[in-house]
This record gives structure tokens, sequence and C-alpha cells, in this order.
């Protein structure tokens, strides 16, 4: 605050906040207020025959005055819509008091400040469903105006839309931009109905360790810290998996996790370094009812949370309704490009890649090289809900061989709207498999290959204990948000997306810095 520019606008409030506590109005009160209706339920509920008219008590942010002398309009906003307010001046402040209104409500209160209003529900002589003010409490004054949309001649001005600047401030954000609460309303529901899937097949959540000792469990890039008491490094998860596959080992027979999970990695309209992810394991089950399972949750939760198993995203209507087409990647391919990786070298993959315009370099296998195949050529083509299957062994260290050619895995990947949506395997129980699994991929490392997986001797001396056979799924939350509130970028369905510091932001807090260590 020290160093803070006010504007006029919040000098202003600055000041009407003083006098409001010279006039013996606490504008931060810390008693609790009574609320006894929403504005969305009070307009459900009215009826014109109800006598004597509802009584109730309801909170929230002045979000537009209209005053006219004796008489007053205000529109209240809380956490289910918005609601009228009607204030006479003789009833709300008789007698001598009639100063007070003409201060406090004229003068003193602002667009944005927080108020509580007890009253009698009625419909106005326009027809409007309203709330007759008996008593108005000040509940908290804001300090800067909400950046209100206006309208002239057709076109809107002061209109809070630029996206830096709505993520930041995503507070603002949801004040003024109708609609973005619903995003997250619904992201609610899609967490709420896929737990309730999982738990009504008897599966347990659990959770995990976010602060791991070895990146395990997927091909990425990590964040790393250091634990000044145990004096060695950490790694923020990458993802769960080894963790879940130890709880199997343990003797649950099934277990999921909703986890934050972080990738040093780029960022863009789908991507985001921290994420959320759900994972589940379950005992005794392969790739095939994993798949089946996968597309019963996504019909359910489309359902849940849109009433309809079709979504609009763009231009594109995607349904979910069940069963979806089934593709391998090898298929896949050669539909794309005519060209077929069975058997193909690592030679011949780059000597392909070349001829078709990919970017490869020299840390790249076989694994890498077919992904960005695949990636370049076929996974934009994917619009509606389609399983890609049977990948080949070298793109899935943590995947059981294909129980009918050896050269494949028995995984799957879920593409949605030309982007994956999830991936899952019958998991690899062999620790012996798995070791020499690991082991290629420290070559892989050794070539310069940074997201190659590390050696997880524990996990290994888990399998040797033995697993059960097991197939695991996960599933990107934050993209199955994107598709069920028909966003096309991740900032839009994450709360508080991960940005630049702000310039101003980033001197502040290396003033202060300073100011500590002087």
């Amino acid at each position: 605050m020290a160093n803070q520019t006010l504007s006029e606008q919040e000098i202003v409030r600055r000041n009407s906040m003083d006098t409001l506590r010279q006039m013996g109005i606490e504008p931060y009160p810390a008693a609790e207020y009574p609320v006894t209706g929403y504005s969305a339920e009070i307009k459900e509920n009215f009826s014109d025959t109800l006598t004597p008219p509802r009584e109730v008590s309801v909170a929230g942010r002045i979000m537009s005055r209209r005053i006219m002398g004796k008489a007053s309009f205000m529109e209240l906003q809380d956490s289910e819509g918005r609601i009228q307010v009607y204030i006479s001046r003789d009833e709300l402040c008789p007698g001598e008091d009639k100063e007070l209104y003409n201060v406090v409500f004229k003068k003193l209160l602002d667009i944005g400040d927080f108020v509580g209003v007890e009253g009698f529900v009625f419909r106005t002589q326009t027809g409007e469903i309203s709330i007759h003010a008996k008593k108005l409490t000040v509940l908290s004054k804001s300090l800067r105006p909400l950046p209100i949309v206006k309208m002239k001649d057709g076109k809107a001005y002061d209109a809070f839309s630029d996206p830096e600047q709505r993520y930041r401030m995503r507070y603002v954000d949801l004040v003024v931009n109708p609609g973005i609460r619903d995003i997250f309303i619904k992201r609610t529901k899609m967490f709420n109905s896929m737990r309730e899937f999982f738990n009504s097949h008897g599966y347990m959540e659990v959770e995990t360790p976010i602060l791991q000792p070895i990146p395990g469990g997927a091909s990425a890039r990590p964040f790393i810290t250091h634990h000044n008491a145990l004096d060695i490094p950490l790694y923020m998860r990458i993802a769960d998996e080894l963790y879940l596959k130890r709880l199997i080992v343990g003797g649950f027979e099934g277990v999921y996790e909703f986890s934050k999970n972080f990738r040093n990695e780029g960022m863009d309209r789908t991507h985001n370094p921290e994420f959320t992810c759900m994972e589940i394991y379950v005992a005794y089950k392969d790739y095939n009812w994993m798949m089946r399972f996968t597309e019963q949750m996504l019909e359910k939760i489309c359902l849940d949370v849109n009433g309809t198993t079709e979504v609009k995203v763009g231009d594109n209507t995607i349904s979910f309704k069940a069963p979806f087409r089934r593709v391998t990647m090898t298929d896949a391919i050669r539909e794309a490009t005519g060209f077929d990786i069975t058997g193909k070298s690592e030679e011949e993959l780059r000597a392909f890649c070349k001829e078709a315009g990919i970017e490869t370099d020299p840390s790249m296998g076989k694994g890498k090289l077919i992904d960005e195949i695949f990636g370049e050529k076929c996974e934009g083509s994917f619009i509606q809900p389609t399983f890609i299957i049977d990948y080949p062994i070298e793109m899935s260290p943590l995947t059981k061989r294909h129980r009918e050619d050896p050269r494949l895995t028995e995984r799957f990947e879920l593409m949605v709207n030309g982007k994956e949506l999830c991936n899952a395997y019958s998991e690899l129980n062999d620790p012996v498999d798995q070791y020499e699994r690991f082991v290629e991929q420290m070559r892989l490392a050794d070539k310069g290959d940074d997201e190659a997986m590390v050696i997880d001797a524990d996990f290994i001396r888990a399998l040797e204990y033995g697993m059960p056979p097991t197939s695991g799924m996960g599933i990107g939350m934050d993209r199955l948000a994107m598709l069920l509130t028909g966003q096309t970028a991740i900032q839009e369905v994450l709360l508080f997306p991960q940005m630049r510091p702000e310039k101003k932001q980033t001197k502040e807090t290396e003033e202060a810095t300073e100011g500590k260590e002087q």
C-alpha cells in the first residue's frame, strides 16, 4: 500500500469509507449477517397471492443504482444471480433519519459495495420480482470501481474482456462477466459425477505424495526443489501412477486419485504447467474392460453436467454417447500417411519423418519418432471420441505386451476434438520386463532425452512382491472441463492459470524483499 498510486475514484471511495466510520457506520463489520434467501430461489418461489408477503434477508454486491428522489432502485448480485431492491427514503429512514439516506445511500455507497437487505418480496408495476427494503446494512466497502459494461449506440464500453486481465484478476472476471461462474460450477459437477461413478463401483479415493524422490509414472520434465531437513533434491509430481500401483500390490482392489501434477514444459491453449489429473487402477482388469468403463463414465458425466451427451466446442458437435470408435495406432498412421510403421527401424522412421517434413532431433528413439508422426499427421483428425489402441512397445514403458503381438502393447489413448483426453494400459506387472524397460529409458536419457523415465528401484521391488493383473487409466480433468463447457483455451477452465508476474508486482516484491533484508 505504501507506494500505491490511487486514481481519483479510489480516493473518493476511501474518503467515503472514512466518512462512514465518522458517522458511526463500520464499513467492514465483523458480526454474522443472517441470510434467509437467494435471488434465483426467491424469484422461483414467488407467489402474487401470498399474504402476508414473504419476509427475506439477502446479502450481495451492488451492481447498479437508480436514484429518483425519495425512491430508489438497486440491483443486488449474490451467489445465484441478481435481484432488484426497492428503497423508499421515508420507510428506510423515517423522521430525522432522512439525512442519513441522503448521505449514505446517495453519496457514500458505490457500485461494488456489499450490503445486506431485510424486507419483503413483491412485484413492481413493471412486473419485476423485487425486494422492498425495510433495513439496509453496509457489509463491505469496495475501494476500487468495478469495470461495469456500458452500452452506447449498440457498442459495449469498459468491458472486462482482455484475457490477460481476466486471468490475472479472476475475482473481477467472476463478478462482471456473466457465464464465467457457470464454467466453474460445471467443473465442480464434473468432479462430483466422476467420484460418484467410482464410489458406486466400490473403489477408494486415496492421496499420494506430491514431492517425490524420483519423477516417475510419465515421460515429462519435472520441477525440482530441495528438502532442507533431508538435504536431498525432490521433484514435483509429474504423475501418481507408480504410487497408486504400489497400493494395488498392497491389496487394494481399486484406487483412484485426483492429483495436482506439475510438468516443467511449454504453455499454450491446451497446456498449463500445473494441471489436474485423475488416475484410477483396478485389479483383475485389462484395457478392454477399461475402455468400456471409460466410455460409460464419460457418458454419465456429460449427462450429469449438461443434461445431454452432446457438447458444442467451436464448430464441432461432439457426442459422448457410448460406445466409442476403436482404431489401432498402426492403422491410424497408415490411413493418414500411407506409411506402415510395423517392424520399421529407428533409421527408417527418421527417414520418413524427414520426407514428411516432421521435425526430429538425435535424442528421439523409435517411440518418440512414432509419437511425432501420430501427433503431426493423425491426432488432429479425431474429433469424435476415438480410442487409439495397441501402441508400439517403444512408446509405452509401463504397459503390458500385447497378448497377440509382442511388438505392441495393450494401451489406449482417447482422442476427442483433436487432442488426447485419456491414457490407459493393461499395466505391466512383470518385474523383470519392467526393469528392462526402465534400462532402455535410461539409454534414451543418455542420448539426451530429458523426458525419459528414471529407474525406480522401489517400484521394481514392489512388483517383485507381486501385483495382480491390473488396468489403469489417467484423464486430464482440465481438458475434460474444456470439452464439457465448450472452451477452446485451458485458461478458461482454471480459476488461476499460471502467468508471468506483472512488472509492477515484481518491482514491488523486490522492494519489499530489500526492505526486509535491510
